[in-house]
């Protein structure tokens, strides 16, 4: 079953990566009090992620946190090391990188795609959402091999 709106977000242990290096963080935890804009993307330094995904959380930062937006964050399957690489050689700063290894919170939402004939395996389906609280406000689930409502600017004109 796909997370919808309204629904709570799983309490699924994903790690961030910091720059003091992977700290482990539970998802309840993570989404709860605050606003945040988080955007899923099949894996880390592949061509529309990093050249137009990430980079536009990148850019927008400011004007998703006028719009009420208290933090802006990314996930994907893949492990701490590669997100905190990625983070770092993107400029992401305003951007917390959530890694979800083994593909837990990606199945928890009921938000995978098989990636195999890709090499990829099993992956999150590139998505964008609003959490309030822990509980989804919007989100926007891209068709395969989309990139419109999932875009930053998609997601700051319906906020």
């Amino acid at each position: 079953m796909t997370i919808s709106v309204g629904d709570k977000v799983p309490d699924v242990k994903l790690v961030q990566a910091t720059d003091s290096g992977p700290e482990a963080v539970q998802s309840a935890d993570y989404f709860k009090g605050k606003r945040v804009a988080l955007f899923s993307v099949p894996g880390a330094f592949t061509p529309t992620c990093s050249a137009k995904h990430l980079p536009g959380y990148v850019e927008q930062a400011e004007a998703l946190k006028a719009k009420g937006i208290d933090a802006i964050a990314c996930t994907a399957v893949n492990d701490p090391f590669v997100m905190g690489a990625w983070g770092k050689a993107s400029g992401s700063a305003d951007v917390a990188m959530l890694a979800d290894g083994n593909g837990d919170f990606a199945e928890a939402l009921g938000l995978t795609m098989d990636g195999s004939a890709f090499g990829l395996g099993k992956r999150g389906q590139r998505f964008a959402m609003v959490v309030n609280d822990g509980v989804v406000e919007q989100i926007h689930v891209e068709a395969p091999g989309e990139f419109k409502v999932s875009a930053a600017e998609y997601l700051i004109d319906q906020l």
